[in-house]
Parts: C-alpha cells; structure tokens; sequence
C-alpha cells in the first residue's frame, strides 16, 4: 500500500501565496509522475502541475509563471508553490502520484485533498 498525505492548505488573500506540500509513503519501489489536481464541486479533476522523477515539468497554462512544482525523489515528497493567487483558483487541490511498489504493482495514489480558500 501507499498513502499520500498533504499539508499546506489554507486561507490567503488574493495576490498572495501557499505552499502545498504531500509525502508518499508506503511500499514504494520507485515514483514516476507526481503531481497536483484541483477539483471544484460538480467539476472533473483538471491538472494544476506534475513532474517526472527526471525533473521534467507540465504545467497548465493559467499557472505558468505563477506556480512552481519541486520534489525531493530521496524522500518521495513534492510541493506546490502558489504565488498571485485569485479567488477562482480556490479549490480542493489533491497530491497524486504514479507508483510502483516493492512487489511490482503499478498504482495511482490520490491524497485526501487540502483545502484552498483564497478570499479578502
């Protein structure tokens, strides 16, 4: 099994900036694509950003410039850097990443979410 966990959610005012942070845990052989994704009520998942365990970097569009993805590959995290928040862009985010355990199981993993609630 492997577990997500996320931390970093929160309230910010418009303009201003979060740090969401997520750790793998578990019977991790190695992870591929980690990543976030942010869902609104009633809304399919869409990608905010993900990257390989080569360091290569997808981001959607709107975030270019403004969010930054990083991960540490030694201790299976990665982190969301969110500057010049807008108030559409509050959401559940939720950590994901593209495993395979100790035992040969290719496995999606999802987080619970974290809540960002960006409002003046």
């Amino acid at each position: 099994q492997v577990q997500l966990v996320e931390s970093g959610g929160g309230l910010v005012q418009p303009g201003g900036s979060l740090r969401l942070s997520c750790a793998a845990s578990g019977s991790i052989f190695s992870i591929n694509t980690m990543g976030w994704y942010r869902q609104a009520p009633g809304k399919e998942r869409e990608l905010v950003a993900a990257i390989t365990s080569g360091g290569s970097t997808n981001y959607a569009d709107s975030k270019k410039g403004r969010f930054t993805i990083s991960r540490d590959n030694a201790k299976n995290t990665v982190s969301l850097q969110m500057n010049s928040l807008k108030p559409e862009e509050a959401d559940v985010y939720y950590c994901y990443a593209d495993c395979r355990t100790v035992l040969g199981a290719n496995l999606e993993v999802w987080g619970q979410g974290t809540l960002v609630t960006v409002s003046s």
